[in-house]
């Protein structure tokens, strides 16, 4: 069976091409981004050791207790998301990173953990 040339698949195509340039260490880990209709993962990697320093869900923020400025929705919790990454991070003793957009645009809830996560203190 021939395989399907969907958004998805194109999206793991060109996540593929990116991949093979971008990689973590644990001095500057990788700050990968899945985004999926329900919600958004993003974690720090660090591809020598194969491990995920630290990790946030869409499921772990609370909207009321954050500020996102002009932000709703979505786009607010992954600007909140990127916030709590921050903060996790610098507890973890991690200043810079790299930044994966998993092979999405860089525009919405993947620009707003961007942002974020700079308005955070970590340096891309």
């Amino acid at each position: 069976m021939k395989n399907k040339v969907n958004k998805n698949f194109q999206r793991k195509v060109r996540h593929a091409r990116v991949r093979a340039v971008i990689s973590g260490t644990a001095e500057r880990p990788r700050l990968s981004v899945f985004k999926s209709l329900r919600g958004m993962y993003i974690q720090l990697i660090d591809d020598v050791k194969g491990k995920t320093v630290v990790g946030v869900l869409f499921k772990n923020i609370d909207t009321k207790k954050m500020d996102a400025g002009e932000r709703k929705g979505k786009t607010a919790v992954a600007y909140m998301m990127g916030k709590l990454l921050a903060e996790k991070a610098k507890t973890a003793g991690i200043t810079t990173i790299v930044f994966d957009r998993g092979g999405y645009k860089y525009q919405g809830r993947v620009q707003a953990v961007a942002e974020g996560a700079r308005d955070g203190g970590l340096k891309f």
